[in-house]
């Protein structure tokens, strides 16, 4: 009877294994084993064939379409030259071996002297763990050679990013101006307050080509070759990594990928672990827009909320007292008055993360940051001099406070950290002799970690501050060239707001339910942190201002300790009722007007006015149904 069954002569060949010369070929092994098959008389010789495919891989081409053979039970014997050209992954390598000795598939490896059907080879497990090794010291010697060259500065990748061109050698970084101006774009609109997905449907609109179709007009980036259906279809993921590339300051970003001999693939590594060289090209975006672009991504703008557009403050406002964010309401009273309140004070049960409010007007705060900066605009083109002198002293005296406080507290974290340590040993060293339950040994371990994951987070953030405090100090002359940048302070945009201001921190009003009150808000500016010229700075009051101020805080006293009588014997109650009634169908019929304004205008639509959908109804299919 006629044998149907075949004889895969299976050959591969990696980049590395072409090193080795002529031997390895992928012809040299086809004749190898064609000889081997016919003076054996083995059935049908059949080719299965894997080039430029590292043995590391499971998912070559040839061997898939060998194995597909072996599970139809279409395979006699497979022949290969050595143990090394089934795979360098000994754990994969015994796997497919019992697969085929289950199979009944005889395995012949020639130069192994390897035959399944004379028995197994005890040397065969040791020679398959030495075929891994081999891979896994020439991944080591290929990653040196990388290293060697990363730390010379060079870029690794060949593929150049959004915004630049290879030099004729394909050694430097040439600035494409086409692209950079959509980069440069792309950092004012961030400037301005725009999210990423605004950004890339802004850009859309204005048909500007994606940077993929871009590169690819020049041969460039890894869609090069590819057909795409919408060339203006930007995402907010290309705008992400677009505002987030450092070599757009003008620098070389090396080893923010590590690859696994084994998988091949990139895996992306932690921001500490990257080489970053400084000056290697020209730079599209300077280091100031860069860095408060940062910072506006990490305050979180988001959406805005319903009715308009995303404040101007939002993100810059935060309650003095409990430090969490403020947020915006638009419609408060149903007038379009937007006003501020601490997130935390709202989330339930109300007051118990934050006392009060801390509710201000927008409007307020935004007069308050153009007199301030009217004033420092003027008090520097008067006097430069004194005015950088003195926002020195301001600046030294804040970051030395601060600094002070993160020294004490990094030595307290780097004491307790060293103290976890000795008690994670201790523990250790009791469980081991005994004296210790491993259920109690279990649960203060994990107690022990988590503290110290915790510790060594926070210590590699104080180290941080510290080094930045100690190598780089905040710039008098940086804040200054901000300030001539613009001629007045009339009209604060939001790009103005994002340049000048830091952080904004509201504190409660110091007599809490009244109109005529102060309340302090302190205002944080990039570079400089917080500085008061000496045209605002307080005061003292006269004597005759002492006493007109007494005289009203007495009267308010009094007028409050007759608001707690009424309350006390319900007549207050009955008043708000009246009142009540009256300013809450007022109040309401305001909102639905602005609600009907906003409508109109399409900015949102009520849930129940859209129209109704049934459920769609989709196949099982047969294989997800089994």
């Amino acid at each position: 009877m006629r044998n149907e069954k075949i004889t895969p002569l299976y050959e591969r060949l990696s980049r590395d294994d072409e090193l080795q010369g002529e031997s390895n070929s992928i012809s040299n092994q086809k004749k190898m084993l064609e000889d081997f098959a016919r003076r054996n008389g083995l059935p049908n010789p059949t080719h299965f064939t894997d080039d430029g495919v590292s043995g590391t891989r499971f998912d070559r081409p040839g061997f898939l379409a060998m194995m597909e053979e072996v599970e139809a039970g279409r395979v006699e014997a497979i022949v290969i030259k050595d143990m090394s050209r089934l795979g360098r992954d000994y754990l994969k390598v015994g796997q497919v071996m019992e697969i085929l000795r289950q199979r009944g598939v005889r395995l012949i490896a020639i130069n192994d002297g390897v035959d399944s059907l004379k028995g197994d080879d005890d040397f065969t497990p040791f020679r398959n763990i030495m075929n891994e090794f081999y891979a896994r010291d020439t991944s080591r010697k290929i990653r040196s050679v990388f290293k060697s060259k990363g730390m010379s500065g060079k870029h690794l990748t060949g593929t150049v990013i959004y915004g630049y061109l290879w030099d004729e050698k394909r050694e430097h970084w040439l600035v494409d101006e086409e692209a950079a101006e959509v980069v440069r774009h792309i950092f004012a609109l961030a400037m301005e307050g725009y999210g990423p997905y605004q950004i890339a449907t802004k850009l859309s609109e204005e048909k500007i080509e994606m940077p993929a179709v871009h590169l690819a007009r020049y041969g460039e980036g890894v869609n090069k070759n590819k057909t795409f259906a919408d060339i203006y279809r930007w995402s907010a993921s290309t705008v992400v990594e677009i505002l987030k590339k450092r070599e757009y300051l003008g620098h070389t970003v090396n080893f923010k990928t590590r690859k696994h001999f084994k998988d091949k693939k990139s895996h992306y590594v932690d921001e500490s672990e990257w080489t970053i060289f400084e000056n290697t090209h020209e730079a599209i975006i300077d280091q100031e827009t860069f860095d408060n672009v940062q910072r506006i991504r990490g305050n979180a703008r988001r959406y805005p909320d319903g009715f308009g557009e995303a404040h101007p403050l939002t993100g810059l406002m935060y309650c003095a007292d409990c430090g969490g964010k403020m947020y915006v309401h638009r419609t408060y009273n149903g007038k379009r008055v937007p006003q501020y309140t601490c997130g935390q004070y709202g989330k339930y049960p109300i007051g118990s993360l934050c006392p009060t409010q801390h509710r201000i007007k927008a409007e307020a705060v935004l007069t308050l940051i153009a007199d301030m900066l009217r004033a420092i605009a003027e008090y520097s083109r008067n006097d430069r001099a004194e005015f950088i002198r003195t926002v020195q002293e301001t600046q030294a005296a804040q970051q030395t406070a601060d600094i002070s406080k993160k020294r004490k507290r990094l030595a307290a974290a780097q004491k307790r950290a060293g103290e976890l340590e000795r008690l994670i040993c201790k523990i250790y060293e009791d469980n081991a002799l005994g004296k210790l339950p491993d259920a109690r040994y279990e649960a203060l371990d994990a107690q022990y970690a988590k503290e110290q994951d915790a510790l060594n987070a926070e210590i590699t953030e104080l180290e941080k501050a510290v080094t930045g405090y100690e190598q780089s100090r905040k710039s008098a002359e940086k804040f200054i060239a901000l300030i001539d940048k613009y001629e007045n302070f009339d009209t604060l945009t939001n790009t103005m707001l994002n340049e000048f201001v830091e952080k904004i921190l509201v504190h409660e009003r110091a007599r809490k339910g009244s109109q005529d009150t102060t309340q302090e808000v302190e205002i944080y500016f990039n570079f400089v942190g917080r500085y008061i010229p000496p045209a605002l700075q307080p005061v003292p009051l006269t004597p005759e201002e002492q006493e007109e101020l007494r005289k009203k805080e007495e009267r308010k006293d009094r007028l409050h300790q007759n608001y707690l009588r009424r309350k006390a014997n319900g007549k207050q109650k009955e008043w708000e009722e009246r009142y009540n009634a009256k300013r809450k169908a007022k109040m309401e019929a305001a909102k639905a007007a602005i609600r009907a304004e906003d409508m109109a205008k399409g900015i949102f639509i009520p849930v129940s006015q859209l129209p109704r959908q049934e459920p769609r109804k989709a196949v099982l299919s047969a294989s997800a149904a089994v």
